[in-house]
């Protein structure tokens, strides 16, 4: 009894193997952060990932595994190379966790003492991935308002962090990547970095080697083209009213009713509708053919219209909207009613987009209103990155999971490590073509939303936990425990 006091309790000897070695436990969030964009998809398969470290600058990612076939233990230390990606450095495998902890340590300590902060792979002068986001390539005249606030702002720092160390890994096919995300097409670019990282997440191979689709993602022998598509604003529409702190003024419950139903419809259909109709039709590329094409879809047309804007693609896509209301017995009752057209200022279109000539092409539409920099911003938060004194809140709504509610239920939390999770898929939702040529597997995208159309009803699959909207709320504390703290951005999703 007294050598068990002497040694202490598991923890306490870990700790003091970890002061002695110089090294410091990382979160799954943080350790996600810098790896998730280097780990291979196939992975988790062949292996348990369970403990995970760093040497106290961070410039060297350790991990400890357990082999998922033989269930012995192996660790791994990563190193930067040339282009600042963390790969694999050094490891051994076959051991027990008590091995493995230690060689994990051990490495660690010795390639920190080695003063080598680079560790070349010897391919990096071959392979067209490492993009520097925040490089000015563009004048300071011409850059996009967001961009400068991603830039500048101190509260957005969770979401720099996260973007730099994704695009260390991000291939620009087109060479014109950076210039667009800083000026002229900042929202269609981050809809893009949100689609890869989602698909990274789903355990999918990610192929960005053509100019079209903007990506090629893989599953065993299944293989899915992306093509990533944005509502963007219109002249035509009116301006927003701003309030005094420069945040639109929502619009009212009975003008996003009527917009829903006229506006709406007809700003998501022109995009999918040009995309169907290119001179070189997608599906007919040597490297398409034969598999199935996805519309990856999101809302950008006004500030905040992310928030609200989805029932209507329902409606555009299927063609039917509907109705619902409770019976004596206070059952839901909800009837599907078919959609022809939808009208705005003299502006006529067909509904039921999936039913439309060369649709049958197109296999499923994607959609999320969360592919924003609060997504980023977030999950850098969650990650730890920011300053000490910033404090995140999300508020939304998110699905309701019984058959008889008819309305979404409302959530707030704040955005703490430790106590609330994120993913980068969650608020996904596939839309199904059921007509489609090439129809889509649900389970080659797990943990997203899916609806299908059959006989004239949606049939829906919907995670746990699948916010609809959402906002963000900033704020850096400037008095400890200040509770008249100001917020200093509010944004959607």
């Amino acid at each position: 009894m007294g050598e068990a006091r002497l040694r202490g309790t598991k923890e306490q000897r870990v700790a003091e193997l970890l002061a002695a070695s110089g090294v410091k436990q990382l979160t799954p969030e943080r350790y996600n952060a810098y790896i998730a964009w280097t780990r291979l998809p196939s992975a988790h398969r062949m292996v348990e990932e369970q403990e995970f470290f760093s040497n106290a600058e961070e410039s060297l990612i350790g991990v400890l595994f357990m082999d998922r076939t033989d269930r012995d233990f192996a660790w791994a230390v990563l190193g930067r190379d040339a282009k600042k990606r963390f790969r694999w450095i050094d490891g051994k495998a076959t051991l027990t966790r008590t091995e493995a902890r230690h060689g994990l340590f051990a490495a660690i300590k010795r390639h920190t003492y080695s003063d080598k902060t680079v560790f070349p792979q010897g391919d990096e002068d071959n392979d067209k991935a490492g993009v520097d986001l925040f490089e000015l390539r563009v004048a300071e005249e011409k850059l996009h308002k967001h961009f400068q606030i991603l830039r500048t702002l101190p509260w957005w720092e969770p979401a720099r962090r996260m973007l730099s160390e994704m695009m260390c890994h991000f291939t620009d096919v087109d060479g014109n990547f950076v210039e667009q995300f800083q000026s002229t097409a900042f929202d269609a670019r981050l809809w893009e970095l949100y689609l890869y990282a989602a698909l990274l997440e789903m355990g999918l191979y990610v192929n960005k080697e053509h100019e079209a689709p903007d990506f090629e993602v893989r599953a065993g022998d299944k293989k899915v083209f992306i093509e990533a598509v944005i509502v963007g604003p219109s002249p035509k529409d009116p301006p927003l009213e701003h309030e005094p702190s420069g945040m639109p003024v929502p619009h009212s419950p009975e003008k996003i009713k009527e917009l829903l139903k006229t506006r709406i419809p007809i700003r998501f259909g022109s995009p999918l509708f040009s995309k169907i109709n290119r001179p070189k039709p997608y599906w007919e590329l040597s490297h398409v053919q034969g598999h199935a094409l996805v519309f990856a879809v999101a809302d950008f047309h006004e500030d905040q219209s992310m928030t609200w804007t989805s029932p209507a693609l329902l409606e555009y896509l299927y063609g039917v909207t509907h109705d619902f209301l409770y019976d004596d017995a206070g059952q839901l009752v909800i009837t599907p009613l078919k959609l022809e057209t939808h009208e705005y200022q003299g502006k006529v279109i067909q509904s039921g987009f999936f039913f439309q000539p060369k649709a049958e092409n197109v296999s499923a539409v994607l959609f999320s209103s969360s592919g924003t920099i609060s997504k980023f911003n977030r999950m850098g938060r969650l990650a730890g990155f920011g300053p000490d004194n910033q404090r995140m809140f999300r508020s939304g709504v998110r699905h309701t999971h019984d058959p008889n509610a008819a309305l979404p239920t409302p959530f707030l939390f704040e955005i703490q490590q430790g106590v609330v999770q994120e993913s980068w898929a969650e608020g996904l939702v596939m839309f199904h073509n059921p007509n489609a040529k090439h129809p889509i597997d649900p389970a080659m995208f797990p943990d997203i939303a899916h609806h299908r159309f059959e006989d004239g009803h949606i049939q829906s699959m919907v995670p746990d936990f699948h916010p609809y909207s959402s906002f963000t709320w900033n704020m850096l504390v400037t008095e400890k425990d200040s509770p008249s703290a100001a917020a200093k951005a509010t944004t959607p999703a």
